[in-house]
């Protein structure tokens, strides 16, 4: 989930089956030329991805009908990655300037949440999709607003329109599903009951709870605790049932961020699991009650009382309702796909899954090139050595930040991953803070760069930067792994001085070149 407004595409409004060339039946002549009055692809689902791959088609020329229940933009502009990064913001601001001497004197106050939050709403655009659709329309995508079910027939889309009534959509050659996911709630006794937030509730939030309980610590638990402890609640509780937060990047990147959480107050508890949740029925016009969580960790069983809690434990496909069985799919499971995203148990090769429905790697970015890949076998698209479109950014060159302070910024696999992937690896680590350049943004630089070298090939297989703004030194990392440019090679770039990008320097020295 990451984007902005206006990321992907746009929408037209309306698509009537009843002129698209069907036959009485509803179904679709093939014989209809590619291009005629019905659409060629259907894409059901209007967020980043989804917007991506329905664009693309459209613009190599294709009739492209998409389908959204809610808003244009998906759930990353308007409940994920866009108000989340806008609440850890101001947060992030006033953090760096009071690490920088003769700026550090000026920062008297704390982040205004009220402030924060009408900043929230300018990014998601007050919950509207006005400024997203323009995007589509002009592309000549035309827009169904309703929910969207395979009927059990090859290419055919049965849509229940938002304003009422149903409309039949056949596409000529491809469906393609898009519609993401949603948060799980694990089942918990009484944690259901106790009307949780997620992140939806969380990024929308009008208020500061005082105390504040998350459940889970990757990326999505780990920014939001952050985030309203900065926006000010008085406690803030994290509890993640693995040995450590952030458990699928490099232990150093988890210890670091443990370690800026406890200075700011943020209680961490790991190898933990919430075992029972507790709020009494919350009564229309009166103040929610206090939730109660017990809990199980290393110390035994405690209690934590809190006036929210957020469930931060993962996402599940948002598949349930969208007619796979007669597929041979499984409602309500990520739908798998071969490397050029269509879906395995369709052996016709006309469905296709895109993004987090399934299941590849739940980012945005990701999702989007999937877009592309899906959109260039669509329409039969080559790549400049004429050969067909393929997959290749899966699993092995996937960038992800997660954007505490300390930021972690990661691509490709951690050293254990390619140690158990059979890889002859080598890493090295240096600090980031120990160039020029990080000096120059400020004192106590903190955080570690590390890269994973593969010693049979000498080209890269992963790096991690943990510090200030690491997002941007992630994409070099990802360049060189998708380009598998030997380190001898990579020598020979040369970072500017001074900037934190010379810390690519000092790695390689660390290597020994």
């Amino acid at each position: 989930m990451d984007g902005t407004p206006n990321d992907g595409y746009g929408t037209n409004d309306g698509y009537d089956a009843s002129d698209d060339g069907a036959s009485e039946d509803g179904v679709r002549d093939d014989s209809a030329p590619a291009g005629g009055p019905g659409p060629d692809v259907i894409v059901i689902g209007a967020g980043p991805a989804g917007e991506n791959v329905a664009g693309r088609c459209a613009q190599a020329g294709l009739a492209v009908a998409i389908v959204e229940r809610e808003l244009v933009g998906g759930e990353c502009s308007y409940w994920g990655c866009i108000p989340s990064k806008t609440l850890l913001r101001p947060g992030e601001v006033l953090a760096a300037a009071r690490r920088v001497p003769g700026a550090a004197a000026a920062v008297t106050g704390s982040v205004e949440a009220a402030a924060a939050f009408a900043r929230r709403d300018e990014m998601v655009a007050g919950y509207t999709d006005d400024g997203q659709v323009p995007w589509l329309r002009d592309r000549g995508v035309e827009l169904v607003r309703g929910v969207a079910r395979l009927t059990g027939r090859p290419r055919e889309v049965r849509v229940t329109l938002t304003g009422g009534g149903q409309r039949l959509l056949v596409a000529s050659r491809a469906v393609v599903l898009a519609a993401g996911t949603r948060a799980t709630v694990p089942p918990v006794p009484g944690l259901a009951d106790a009307e949780p937030w997620d992140n939806r509730s969380a990024t929308g939030a009008r208020q500061v709870p005082r105390r504040l309980v998350v459940l889970g610590g990757g990326a999505v638990g780990s920014e939001l605790a952050q985030a309203f402890r900065r926006l000010g609640s008085e406690t803030v509780t994290l509890v993640e049932g693995a040995p450590r937060l952030l458990a699928r990047e490099e232990e150093f990147a988890s210890d670091e961020v443990r370690t800026a959480f406890a200075a700011e107050g943020i209680t961490v508890l790991v190898d933990t699991r919430a075992v029972a949740v507790r709020r009494e029925p919350v009564q229309p016009g009166q103040p929610r009650p206090e939730v109660t969580v017990r809990v199980v960790g290393p110390a035994g069983e405690s209690e934590l009382v809190a006036d929210e809690i957020l469930v931060a434990a993962g996402r599940t496909p948002a598949t349930d309702d969208l007619g796979l069985t007669a597929f041979g799919l499984r409602p309500g499971g990520f739908v798998e796909v071969d490397d050029q995203l269509r879906a395995r148990a369709v052996p016709e090769g006309w469905l296709y899954a895109v993004g987090d429905v399934n299941g590849r790697a739940l980012l945005t970015h990701l999702g989007k090139y999937q877009a592309r890949i899906a959109a260039d076998v669509i329409t039969g698209r080559r790549d400049i050595v004429g050969q067909p479109a393929r997959d290749l950014a899966d699993g092995r060159a996937v960038p992800r930040v997660t954007f505490t302070d300390p930021q972690v910024s990661a691509v490709g696999l951690t050293e254990r991953a390619a140690r158990e992937a059979g890889l002859a690896v080598r890493a090295v680590r240096v600090p980031t803070g120990g160039v020029a350049g990080a000096s120059v943004r400020g004192t106590d630089a903190v955080g570690t760069s590390m890269l994973v070298v593969d010693e049979n090939r000498r080209v890269l297989v992963g790096a991690t930067f943990t510090g200030a703004d690491t997002q941007e030194l992630v994409h070099a990392a990802t360049v060189a792994i998708v380009g598998e440019v030997p380190v001898d090679r990579l020598w020979h770039a040369v970072p500017a001085f001074p900037t934190v990008s010379e810390v690519w320097l000092r790695l390689l020295e660390e290597y020994g070149l």
